[in-house]
């Protein structure tokens, strides 16, 4: 089992850097005792204008079904036949094998990590990866799919089967060269993109697949997975298959997805290089505009027990709690994943008494009633209706304002008419994938004041972020607030809209 890792460099920049970012001396042969064998890496070149180190990994098979027991998983997770535990591939071609010494050999270089040339570690490289002998699934079409999203140029040659016999077609391994030549990549990344996706090919790994897979393959993952095109390929793959992990892990990266998006909205992104600021100061992101926006309506109601609908990983219930006069905070989400990632940012764990008994987090949805919603001052979903299908805003509508009841509801949701403004965006998309729809200013309005009417509250709305003179702002705010006196007219409109939503919501 066999690969090649090669740089190019200059005087400046000698390609023997390659040696201290992988710790690996370019004048040693060195050897690593691993489970299934030994790990040797050399360097059949090292000089300043190219260096490559090549990983040699000797896999004794009868210590592979030794240490397996014979409970080796093939695809599919089936056992392999007897015969096969002996006879097989595994020393010759590249598999999770290669990827487990990778990470166990470089583990420095996979980290990111060099004490020697600290300043070269997030520095992109030209890379060339070679990997004579890789079994392909899927063939060169899958190859290619899963690496070039990722910046590589792929020449991929499938392996013929006997080439003495060509009519016999080709085998399913291929012989694989990667290169990013104009240095897109640092080698963190390089070897990451290896390490997960090796396996993911031979769609076989060599040891049991227990749940902490999902974290190693989430940290591997990390700044690309969550967008690749082959995403649920990928987690399936390298997670044999096992149906609970790979929901589990799509579950997750959903999460990274839909927070990079609406904590780093394409506004804010264009924010960051507005020319035409007068100041030299950092602009405010639209996410910290907002969470400002909501804490003063919510101090202006006097609110003191407050819900946070569709909390998420916790960024309002965080900033909720660094100010001593909202007594009681409650963040609710259907995903019991964003929870456990709102706990960890909000370290509930480690959390001083005083302070833990101020929040808890509790699993709910917003289409359904839920007694335990009743009875708080203020209730705000920031950023949530746009996620639901239009249809399903009325069973929404009813179990916050006419189940819950919250004397303060804050409602925030983008405006689609500054879209316009973001060169970022291309014209006719909304700001994140997940977004069922976005209202300009009036549909909003339309909406909150039909809300507000069917279920005794006033609304008025405030602008977040710059308000256009023409387009408006980047984010709408309505706050509604019970109104203080309704004539029994009122009440009984109120009643009767609110049994007409119940019976909606029961049908649905």
């Amino acid at each position: 089992m066999f690969l090649t890792i090669s740089t190019s460099g200059t005087p400046e920049s000698p390609a023997t850097d390659l040696g201290f970012l992988l710790h690996k001396h370019p004048d040693n042969a060195q050897a690593f005792s691993t489970s299934y064998g030994t790990a040797h890496v050399l360097y059949p070149e090292a000089s300043v204008e190219r260096c490559t180190a090549a990983l040699l990994l000797e896999v004794d098979p009868v210590a592979l079904v030794r240490r397996g027991r014979g409970k080796e998983k093939g695809r599919g997770g089936a056992p392999d036949a007897a015969l096969a535990q002996y006879v097989n591939d595994r020393p010759y071609a590249a598999s999770s094998l290669l990827a487990v010494a990778l990470s166990a050999v470089f583990s420095s270089a996979l980290r990111g990590v060099c004490k020697a040339r600290p300043e070269r570690v997030g520095q992109p490289l030209p890379l060339r990866i070679e990997v004579p002998a890789l079994p392909a699934r899927g063939g060169a079409d899958l190859v290619r799919g899963l690496f070039e999203p990722l910046g590589w140029t792929v020449d991929v040659t499938p392996v013929p089967l006997d080439e003495q016999f060509p009519e016999w077609g080709d085998s399913r391994y291929v012989s694989l060269v990667l290169d990013v030549p104009d240095g897109k990549l640092t080698l963190s990344e390089a070897l990451r993109h290896l390490y997960v996706l090796l396996p993911v090919l031979d769609d076989a790994k060599h040891y049991w697949v227990s749940p902490d897979e999902v974290d190693k393959l989430l940290r591997a993952g990390e700044g690309w997975l969550a967008d690749h095109p082959e995403q649920q390929v990928i987690t399936s793959r390298y997670l044999a298959r096992r149906w609970s992990l790979t929901r589990e892990a799509m579950d997750r990266l959903e999460l990274v997805r839909l927070a990079d998006a609406d904590d780093t909205d394409v506004e804010e992104i264009d924010n960051a290089v507005d020319e035409e600021a007068d100041t030299d100061e950092a602009p405010v992101p639209l996410a910290v505009l907002r969470r400002e926006a909501i804490l003063t309506a919510l101090t202006a109601a006097g609110a003191g027990r407050v819900l946070d609908l569709g909390c998420g990983q916790g960024q309002l219930v965080q900033a909720l709690l660094k100010d001593a006069r909202f007594t009681e905070i409650v963040g609710v989400d259907v995903s019991m994943r964003a929870l456990t990632i709102a706990s960890r940012r909000l370290k509930l764990d480690r959390m001083g008494e005083r302070q833990a008994d101020r929040v808890q987090l509790f699993q709910g949805s917003l289409a359904y009633t839920d007694k335990r919603l009743k009875g708080y001052d203020a209730a705000v979903l920031s950023e949530v209706i746009e996620h639901l299908d239009v249809e399903r805003l009325p069973a929404l509508e009813y179990a916050v304002f006419g189940s819950a009841r919250p004397r303060t509801v804050l409602v925030t949701t983008p405006n689609v008419e500054y879209n316009v403004r973001w060169e970022t965006l291309p014209a006719g998309h909304v700001r994140h994938g997940d977004h069922r729809f976005e209202w300009t200013r009036e549909e909003f309005r339309a909406w909150a004041r039909k809300v507000a009417e069917r279920h005794g509250y006033d609304v008025e709305f405030v602008p977040v972020g710059d308000d256009d003179p023409e387009v408006g702002p980047p984010t709408q705010l309505a706050v509604f607030t019970q109104a203080d006196k309704a004539d029994k007219t009122n009440k009984n409109v109120e009643n009767g809209e609110n049994d007409k939503n119940a019976k909606e919501v029961r049908a649905a």
